[in-house]
């Protein structure tokens, strides 16, 4: 049918303008070309022209609707290289450590060929193989089997295959080195994906950084068991970024705040110990008999004298009372008659001595 429908021009266009009409109708993502065995050269010549021409009427539709592109995927074989090999009894495998027939050495294969992971989606089958075991006590993964069994070519839809379970009322064993289920139900042995292997699934497509995941078929889904499972693993990955977001921004802001305080205090205490130094050397300013008012302190004034605590207490009588003038910005404010060594005499016609200048002398002391 396909191999028809693609040797013509006029029904290849047909056909890609019903596809792309039936994902926007139904609101897809995308669509997904599942041809797996082209026969022909022509048949390969003619897939190769499908996908060109899908391609360029996917681009121009998003240009004239203002939507996103749909996405084009197609099925391949797991590998890039031809393989043939038993791949039914874990035919789904994300990981086998015997052999290289598993889901992630495909991956890795078509990544290490050159095809980006972000091109790639994980395909997810929702359907399982049953086999005959030679002998039902060796039932692990791997055992031996003398054929296939349930149906014609052994293939069981997941539905089928939780029916049978509950008929039995049988339970499946989930395996997380290959992540896979599998059952045993007398000599019938079931190898498939649960809830389980589709979350580790969707896990690894995340962690690998594919383009996303797919399944085939949605019809064989029971009760959308396995699809809530993949779409429940998708919102426990948005909460955890979401909880990891309000976990760390309290603490961003707490550590914010913490170091603006210890600047500020650190700040503080320098600027105190700068302005202790520079008041431990405190000053007398002369005051000229007609100044109306006290000088203020200039640290680049010439001829400045430093006095010791000794000078200035005596200066002060040992800070009486009666020589406070007040308090100041940085504390108590003295007046000073007489400071010892700062005198300037004068002789008198009748030999007595006063001082010379302004009989008040200021000085502002802080107590450390």
């Amino acid at each position: 049918m396909v191999s028809l429908m693609v040797r013509q021009p006029s029904y290849r266009k047909s056909f890609i303008e019903s596809a792309m009409k039936t994902a926007r109708l139904y609101g897809f993502h995308g669509l997904d070309l599942f041809w797996l065995w082209p026969n022909t050269e022509s048949d390969m010549k003619n897939m190769g022209a499908l996908l060109d021409e899908l391609r360029a009427a996917v681009k121009l539709e998003s240009r004239n609707s203002g939507k996103a592109p749909l996405i084009l995927t197609m099925a391949v074989h797991y590998v890039p290289t031809l393989y043939s090999g038993e791949l039914y009894t874990r035919h789904a495998a994300l990981y086998d450590p015997l052999s290289n027939v598993s889901t992630d050495f495909g991956i890795r294969e078509w990544i290490s060929k050159g095809f980006p992971a972000s091109k790639l989606v994980l395909g997810l089958p929702y359907h399982g193989y049953a086999w005959t075991l030679v002998n039902p006590n060796h039932n692990g993964i791997g055992a031996p089997a003398s054929g296939i069994a349930m149906t014609a070519d052994g293939s069981m839809s997941y539905k089928y295959i939780k029916w049978f379970l509950r008929s039995y009322g049988a339970t499946s064993m989930y395996n997380a080195t290959y992540v896979v289920n599998y059952v045993t139900i007398g000599t019938t042995w079931i190898g498939f994906d649960d809830v389980q292997a589709i979350r580790a699934k969707i896990s690894y497509a995340k962690e690998k950084k594919l383009l996303g995941y797919n399944v085939f078929q949605v019809s064989n889904d029971d009760n959308w068991a396995l699809s809530q499972a993949a779409q429940d693993d998708d919102k426990d990955h948005h909460k955890k970024q979401e909880l990891l977001v309000k976990i760390l921004v309290p603490i961003a802001v707490l550590i914010l705040v913490a170091g603006s305080i210890m600047c500020c205090y650190s700040q503080s205490r320098v600027l105190k110990a700068i302005g202790t130094r520079n008041l431990g050397k405190i000053s007398l300013h002369e005051v000229g008999s007609k100044s109306s008012g006290v000088e203020n302190f200039n640290s680049n004034a010439p001829n400045l004298r430093v006095f010791s605590f000794a000078e200035i207490k005596e200066a002060t009588n040992n800070f009486s009372f009666e020589n406070k003038l007040g308090e100041g910005g940085f504390g108590p404010v003295y007046k000073v008659l007489s400071v010892p060594g700062n005198e300037r005499k004068e002789e008198k016609a009748d030999g007595s001595k006063h001082l010379k200048g302004s009989e008040c002398k200021t000085l502002s002391y802080v107590r450390l």
